[in-house]
């Protein structure tokens, strides 16, 4: 039996039953259902819908997150310093920014596509790419007179020392 199918061309292949069973067969080719694809797919749709919007009471506020993509975030506070350690692959350190301004530490920065990437057709593209931005407030005995930055192999690493605190200091009250 020949099976020949253009746009705008019934199909001739003798009986009824067969032409089905055959456009059946020839669509199941075209079309593969993957019932766990769509699962993948509302999963990914929801994680991207709560990681660009959340704004859960739990949530530090002064983490702000306000791009395509945001770049995993440690911080650590050891006895002399805090550390600040980010993932950044792919991005250059010329490409980040770090801001000091009312108490936020800004860190903004871009993973750009490549003129050689733009070159090649992509079949699937998971990386982020874009701008990103994220800020965090500073403890009170921070110092940001002192603050270094360093990236090496992927991995922003801030460390910003700290100060001593003012100790309370009493004031008389005079008569």
């Amino acid at each position: 039996m020949d099976l020949e199918i253009s746009v705008g061309t019934p199909i001739h292949s003798g009986e009824a039953e067969e032409d089905i069973e055959e456009v059946r067969y020839v669509m199941a080719d075209l079309m593969r259902y993957e019932p766990w694809n769509v699962l993948q797919r509302m999963h990914s749709d929801l994680g991207r819908l709560f990681d660009e919007t959340r704004t859960w009471p739990e949530q530090d506020a002064s983490s702000v997150v306000t791009s395509h993509w945001a770049p995993a975030v440690d911080i650590r506070e050891e006895d002399d310093r805090f550390v600040l350690t980010a993932d950044v692959p792919g991005v250059e350190p010329k490409d980040i920014d770090l801001l000091m301004e009312d108490g936020m530490l800004v860190i903004k920065g871009e993973r750009r596509w490549s003129d050689e990437e733009r070159r090649e057709s992509y079949r699937r593209v998971e990386r982020s790419y874009g701008v990103f931005y994220r800020r965090f407030a500073l403890p009170d005995n921070a110092n940001p007179e002192g603050i270094q930055a360093k990236s090496r192999d992927g991995v922003l690493e801030v460390t910003i020392p700290k100060q001593e605190k003012e100790q309370p200091r009493r004031i008389t009250v005079a008569s």
